[in-house]
């Protein structure tokens, strides 16, 4: 699989590792959570068929945070973003 990095260009998915879903980029506080929503976060996620948004890390790179949007059942990436434009964008 090929993932098209922003700055870097087409780049094969072995330099990186998934994370998993990319609304951990929307942790809760955890100073001020409760324990219901730390637990949530923490270990409910969705297990979706199709299209989903995803966590990769560049480790063999240039080791930037990417939020890969991909279908789960044919493997096909739609978009690459910056994760750090992703949390931008939300906190706006």
């Amino acid at each position: 699989m090929i993932i098209n990095h922003p700055f870097l260009g087409p780049r094969d998915a072995a330099e990186f590792t998934v994370l998993g879903d990319a609304a951990l980029i929307n942790r809760p506080d955890g100073m001020t959570a409760g324990i219901e929503e730390m637990h949530d976060f923490q270990y409910l996620r969705d297990n979706p068929a199709g299209e989903h948004r995803e966590l990769w890390y560049h480790e063999q790179g240039d080791r930037s945070w990417l939020v890969v949007t991909r279908n789960t059942l044919t493997h096909e990436i739609t978009t690459v973003e910056l994760a750090r434009d992703v949390a931008r964008a939300a906190k706006s």
